[in-house]
């Protein structure tokens, strides 16, 4: 069955969530975590998305995102497609990294919940669209 269509809209907000294809970890070592964040920071800047939180997990990792433009797809595409290639080349691997799930989030309250729970989670939360100017990472 194939997955809902994606909504997409100018000022959209979203909970993005993306684990390891099989669970498995998208992070072996700090390198990666960097290499991360600095393909991360490169998507923020084609697509000009504000980063309001960000965990990041051994396996998987949770984004609140708001997209100025609606391009939340095509800016996932690039984004988990250019961190799996380097991945994958600075291992000397191949295939699939992630799966990943969007899920718009309309609600003040809502929003606040979420950043509380990511917050639980060992990141620093900011309004700055510059994924850099978070330093702790679990």
């Amino acid at each position: 069955m194939p997955r809902k269509i994606r909504i997409e809209y100018p000022g959209a907000i979203y909970h993005v969530m993306s684990r390891g294809d099989h669970q498995e970890a998208i992070f072996r070592d700090a390198e990666d975590r960097a290499r991360f964040l600095d393909t991360f920071g490169e998507a923020c800047e084609k697509t000009g998305w504000r980063v309001h939180a960000y965990v990041l997990m051994g396996n998987h990792y949770h984004l609140l995102l708001e997209t100025p433009e609606p391009n939340l797809s095509v800016g996932m595409k690039w984004f988990q497609s250019t961190y799996t290639q380097r991945f994958n080349s600075r291992h000397k691997v191949f295939g699939h990294l992630f799966h990943y799930s969007a899920v718009p989030d309309s609600s003040a309250s809502s929003r606040k919940r979420l950043g509380r729970s990511i917050d639980s989670c060992n990141t620093v939360t900011t309004p700055s669209s510059d994924p850099k100017s978070r330093k702790k990472m679990k």
